[in-house]
């Protein structure tokens, strides 16, 4: 009686538990690091990811967060809706000069509530600066 019991209750948890998960928003985004690859000082730093909610429920995504000042990330105001596709602006300051590794943190209401994405790349001094550089 208790192992009918106690295989009875795992089976209704477990239910419950794929039904919750179900009713989801779920990001599915094209690629999860950007790689701005070799870039000059000053170069343009704006990129985004793009994604899509394949989920059951609206995704609100209430912030993100770049891991220092020097990258800046921008939500979508407005919640996205099942099969929907947004995107995420992301603004890294290009004046500082070498290689650099950043995350952005996306916290939501989808099925992963913290997400990390990532950026990477090395900024170059520019032709001026190099010039100077090697006169000195």
């Amino acid at each position: 009686m208790k192992k009918l019991f106690l295989i009875t209750a795992l089976l209704v948890s477990s239910l419950t538990y794929s039904q919750i998960e179900d009713t989801s928003g779920i990001f599915e985004f094209n690629e999860e690091t950007i790689d701005y690859g070799t870039i000059n000082k000053n170069a343009d730093g704006k990129r985004t990811f793009t994604f899509k909610n394949i989920g059951n429920s609206p995704i609100i995504i209430t912030n993100v967060k770049g891991s220092c000042g020097c990258t800046v990330a921008t939500k979508p105001e407005n919640p996205i809706l099942p099969g929907e596709s947004s995107s995420i602006e992301v603004n890294y300051a290009t004046n500082r000069i070498g290689g650099f590794s950043k995350t952005i943190t996306i916290t939501s209401n989808a099925s992963e509530p913290k997400k990390v994405l990532r950026i990477k790349g090395n900024v170059l001094k520019s032709s001026v600066e190099a010039s100077i550089s090697k006169i000195q």
